[in-house]
């Protein structure tokens, strides 16, 4: 059985969405293709959408579900914003709305972000939204409570 859509902490917007063989599907705009409808991808396809639509976040900068190697794992980073010279600004991690932000989640993305050394991070269920900048030569972080606008970080 398919995940039911639950309404998120963010806009709405006109997916499409399709039905085959019992099982739905979501088009993602920036991989191209038809994905399986889990929870999980329900909030990475809105938080892009809020991204591009709303933060002015170019596609072309985008990079979803990118491979990374994080002590000798393979280890997937589902969003990863880079800058126009490309190195990585802001790395995203999404979960699912069932599954509550915490210090477990947010350490998850610090680790994968001790690879990427980007700027931001950014943890969200879709129902919360955690930003943080961070200072790789001091190792401090500082939390705000919204994210700016993509020229202005």
């Amino acid at each position: 059985m398919s995940f039911i859509p639950v309404p998120l902490n963010l806009p709405e917007y006109p997916f499409k969405i399709t039905l085959k063989d019992k099982q739905y599907f979501i088009f993602d705009e920036i991989r191209r293709k038809h994905l399986v409808l889990t929870p999980e991808e329900w909030v990475r396809q809105h938080f892009i959408q809020h991204l591009i639509l709303h933060r002015k976040f170019p596609k072309s900068l985008i990079q979803v579900e990118g491979g990374l190697s994080l002590n000798k794992l393979q280890k997937r980073t589902d969003i990863v914003i880079f800058n126009n010279q490309g190195e990585r600004l802001m790395i995203i991690e999404c979960k699912a709305p069932s599954v509550k932000i915490s210090q477990a989640t947010f350490d998850q993305a610090a680790r994968y972000n001790s690879v990427h050394k980007a700027k931001w991070l950014v943890v969200t269920n879709g129902l919360r939204h955690c930003y943080a900048v961070i200072n790789h030569q001091t190792e401090q972080f500082a939390f705000v409570e919204e994210l700016p606008d993509y020229q202005l970080l």
